[in-house]
């Protein structure tokens, strides 16, 4: 079973994936795109707003940061 998703800003997602290993990429409007060194060409987007990200929002993140090879597991920790 997969730990409970914590309410959380996307300033402090975006921290989050900084300490796990990710680099800002752009800002196109109010997303904010990073990556990972280690996998070129794959990009985590996250809305950047002054509220709370959804649950369904933050599973999506969770899921591009394991598509990279990461753990999701490990931000969930970090949030």
């Amino acid at each position: 079973m997969s730990p409970k998703l914590p309410s959380a800003t996307p300033r402090k997602v975006i921290k989050a994936l900084k300490k796990i290993g990710y680099v800002f990429h752009h800002q196109k409007g109010s997303h904010v795109f990073l990556f990972n060194p280690a996998v070129p060409g794959r990009l985590v987007n996250v809305p950047y707003h002054n509220r709370d990200l959804k649950k369904g929002t933050l599973k999506i993140i969770l899921k591009q940061v394991s598509q990279t090879g990461m753990e999701p597991n490990r931000l969930i920790e970090l949030l």
